[in-house]
This record gives C-alpha cells, structure tokens and sequence, in this order.
C-alpha cells in the first residue's frame, strides 16, 4: 500500500514555547486550526497524552488517536494509536531564531491503508501541512 510523506516548515514571530504552547492545548485546536474539527486528551500521563482527533481532509473526514510525546518546548512527537487509516507518525519541531522567532517544522508520514486517488491525497496533505503550519503562525503571531 502507499505511504505519503511530507514536510512543512515556516518561520514564526513568537518563540518555541508560544508554538508548543497553542498545539498542545488540544481542546481549543478546533477555535483555530481549520482542519482540526474535534480534538480531546483521552489519556494524561508525565511527558505524553493520546489525543482523539476529527480533522477535516476536504473531501473527507479522518478520525483517528495519536499518542503526543514530549521534549518541552522543542518537540511534539506523534505515534498512530488507532482510527481510520493504517499508521500515522508526526513531529513538529520549534528551533528558537534571533529576535524571539521560531523556525516551525511539521513533518508525516501517513499509510491510508488503500491506493487514495491524487485529489484526495493533495487536500489530506493540505490539511495535515500546509494548513496547519499557516494556522500556527496566525495564531501565535496574534
């Protein structure tokens, strides 16, 4: 079956701990990350949560658990738990920069389980990408 890989990076005009900050308050992902139409801690524990998501792909809707392990404030490393596709893994990352910026980087891996066709491909890393790091950058910017 495919894999789909990707990497999305962007410079930020707030430091690494406003941007590990916003993504890991969960609940309010929804009021900000366009995609993200429900997320919720569904287990706590020192240094990870699993986080049940429902994000919006544009063509369809992915559910989906991911177990977030962390290196506060530089890394949120994500490990497939369960849900509708055959693994997922993420990271994003936070590199402090000059003048109080970060460099943002979000990279995926994602196996849907299934040939998906070229549309639905592109919205899913759209979704999962690009979308996501332009909408951390309009919110820690704010």
């Amino acid at each position: 079956m495919p894999s789909y890989r990707g990497r999305q990076e962007a410079e930020v005009g707030a430091p690494p701990q406003a941007c590990f900050d916003a993504l890991t308050d969960y609940e309010r992902l929804p009021e900000w990350q366009r995609a993200v139409k429900h997320a919720r801690v569904v287990e706590h524990a020192d240094g990870h949560d699993v986080v049940e998501y429902e994000v919006d792909a544009k063509l369809t809707t992915l559910k989906y658990r991911l177990k977030q392990c962390y290196e506060e404030p530089s890394l949120i490393d994500s490990e497939y738990v369960d849900g509708a596709l055959r693994s997922m893994s993420g990271r994003w990352t936070f590199e402090p920069r000059p003048g109080g910026r970060t460099l943002a980087a979000v990279e995926i891996s994602v196996d849907p389980g299934r040939w998906v066709p070229g549309p639905i491909k592109h919205a899913i890393e759209d979704a999962l990408l690009k979308r996501a790091i332009d909408d951390l950058r309009e919110r820690v910017e704010r």
